[in-house]
Formats: C-alpha cells, sequence, structure tokens
C-alpha cells in the first residue's frame, strides 16, 4: 500500500516536541522536505503576529519553502488557549489527510500537544466576575500572592507553573472556586485518552550542558536580531507589560528594562537564566508523557542528520499499518471511488 494511501485511510499524525533552542524548528524543516509535507506548529507564542524575533518564528524565506501553520493567528491583546490550538489544528489536519500527506506537530508547548492528541480536560466555561476577582487581587497584592493560594488549593498544579504565569494560576483558582476542586484532580480524573489519531510522538533530547550553551547563543543572536527594538514596538503599539503575550521570554525582560526597572545587563542576564528554567520546566513536562520516543541530539547532528533518524522512526511508524485491515470507512470511500470509475 502506497504511503499516500495509509495516510489517507489510517490518518496518522506525528509529533516532534522538546525544550527551547535544541533546534526543532530547523530539524522540523529539514523532516517536512524529505517528506512533502507541512508542519504544524504548535507554540503558545508563535500564535501572536508581530512577535517574530523572541519566539523564533520561521522566516518568511523559510515558510515559503515549507509551509507553517497555526503561527500569526491573532493578535498580541487576543486571548488564545489550548482549545483554540486543537480546533484550528484539527482542521489542518483534515485538510493533510485528504491530500494524503503527513501532519507534522512541532513546538514546545506541551499541553498544546497533549490537547491535540488526547484530547482537552473539560472545564467550566469562564466566570469573568471570578476572573475580575482575582485580576484585582493580583493588582493589589502582586502575583506572588495569587500563587501562594495556589499552592495551598492546587499544590501539584502550583508545582507546574511559574509564578508569573498569572492566566495558568488564577484559572487554577478559578476552577477551584467554581468546582471546589483542584484542576490537577479534575485532568488526573481525565487522565487525557481521547485520542483521536493514531499517533507517534518523538522527543528531542540532549546533554543539559550543550543545552544551556544553544540557549545562551540563541539569546545573543535574538538581541543582535533586534529583540530589544521588537519589544520596543510592541510598546510603542499599546500592547502593555501586563498582557500575558508580553510575559513570554525576552518580552517580559525586556520591557522592564525599557520601563527603566533595570539595566541592559541585567535584562540580558535574566532572560538567559529565566530561558534555562524553562527549558527545564519543558523537559520535566515532556518526560511526564510515558509514550514519548526519545532521540538523544549531540553537538555533531547537524539539522539534516537529525531528520534523517526521525524519519527512519517515522517510516517505521507508517509500516506498521501496511498489513492492518483497512478501516470500515476508508474501505467504503475506497469501493464507492472504485463503483464511480
Amino acid at each position: 500500500m502506497k504511503q499516500a494511501d495509509i495516510i489517507s485511510a489510517w490518518k496518522p499524525v506525528v509529533a516532534i516536541a522538546g525544550p527551547t533552542a535544541i533546534g526543532k524548528s530547523r530539524i522540523g524543516i529539514e523532516v517536512a522536505k524529505i517528506l512533502n509535507t507541512e508542519i504544524l506548529t504548535a507554540d503558545s507564542r508563535q500564535v501572536y503576529r508581530g512577535m517574530d524575533i523572541g519566539t523564533d518564528k520561521p522566516s518568511l524565506a523559510e515558510q515559503q519553502n515549507i509551509p507553517h501553520r497555526l503561527i500569526d493567528l491573532v493578535d498580541p491583546d487576543q486571548s488564545f488557549n489550548a482549545g483554540d490550538f486543537r480546533r484550528h489544528a484539527i482542521l489542518d489536519i483534515a485538510r493533510l489527510h485528504r491530500l494524503g500527506l503527513l501532519p507534522l506537530v512541532i513546538g514546545g508547548t506541551g499541553l498544546y500537544i497533549r490537547a491535540l492528541l488526547r484530547g482537552l480536560c473539560p472545564g467550566p466555561p469562564a466566570n469573568w466576575l471570578i476572573r475580575s476577582e482575582l485580576a484585582q487581587e493580583a493588582k493589589l497584592q502582586g502575583p506572588a500572592f495569587l500563587y501562594e493560594k495556589l499552592q495551598q488549593v492546587d499544590p501539584e498544579l502550583a508545582q507546574r507553573l511559574h509564578p508569573n504565569d498569572q492566566p495558568k494560576v488564577q484559572r487554577g483558582l478559578e476552577v477551584y472556586r467554581i468546582l471546589g476542586a483542584p484542576l490537577s484532580v479534575i485532568q488526573q480524573q481525565h487522565r487525557f485518552d481521547e485520542a483521536p489519531y493514531p499517533y507517534l510522538f518523538i522527543g528531542l533530547t540532549m546533554k543539559r550542558q550543550t543545552l544551556y550553551q544553544r540557549i545562551e547563543t540563541r539569546v545573543d543572536w535574538e538581541i543582535q536580531k533586534g529583540l530589544v527594538e521588537e519589544t520596543h514596538s510592541l510598546m510603542k503599539q499599546g500592547f502593555p507589560r501586563e498582557l500575558g503575550s508580553m510575559k513570554g521570554l525576552g518580552y517580559r525582560q525586556f520591557s522592564g528594562f525599557l520601563a527603566g526597572n533595570y539595566s541592559y545587563e541585567e535584562a540580558v542576564r535574566l532572560l538567559k537564566r529565566d530561558t534555562r528554567h524553562f527549558a527545564k520546566r519543558q523537559m520535566t513536562w515532556f518526560q511526564k508523557e510515558s509514550e514519548i520516543q526519545w532521540i538523544t541530539l549531540d553537538e555533531s547532528d547537524i539539522p539534516d542528520r537529525a531528520a534523517a533518524k526521525i524519519v527512519d522512526h517515522i517510516n517505521q511508524f507508517l509500516s506498521t499499518f501496511e498489513n492492518l485491515p483497512l478501516p470500515a470507512e476508508a474501505t467504503s470511500h475506497l469501493k464507492s471511488t472504485q463503483s464511480s470509475g
């Protein structure tokens, strides 16, 4: 059976994840070239328009070479969450399956990938009165105050979150106030076991010291490309520092510098430190994914060499469908196609 037929019949999905600065975007482009497919980006920061350097968004040349979907979806002052990502991604996946192309999901936002591959944990709808009260508490008492409250009612969720990740901290408190139960308990009961697609989940890893060196280089490159100027431009356009989008790596540190809170040198130091901490949290998240297949990279693994390793895994994954009976839906479609011909 041809690979395109397998994809159309079984509707598989491949996800490639890893910490920031490990090189997954460039590696993913090489994989997409080999497979002649598109990249579906699972990155909670690249969805924002105008936030290019600080999110390491693919260049226009890279996007013209290999189509990248699920980026530049909303403005920095618009909300966007895992449910929004899942709805957008499902449409692109269906389109690629119809074309016989393998959907290639690449990114570092673990919740987005989990929601897509294994379903989204149901939760109560937004309660705007509670959200307003929590936002007011954060304004008066500071973000640390709400984080401490979350530690009291949902210590497991608090352990997974950074104290400055106020949207998620406040959502945890909101859910607790609505249901009287910790969000982490609700997530455990759901277990994210509603897999809509057969999938291969590949994780990229490398020695911590090597990754930290890459982070240093990445931050220096972003600054050279104009990260400070990009942050200044966003602030001039009226996007305040309090926005969730502006609290992303790079924008948070340099908006503080531009506001006069600390020196340029301190902003660089904070960005490098916070990026290391973020990469560590990403790895902690992905290591909890039991079905992930790890590929360890080293300094000699240039993108095309790493891509070759990944494609080997993908070919093995797709070969498992060759001797299986076609799903009923695919069999019916095949019969109708034959009869109409």
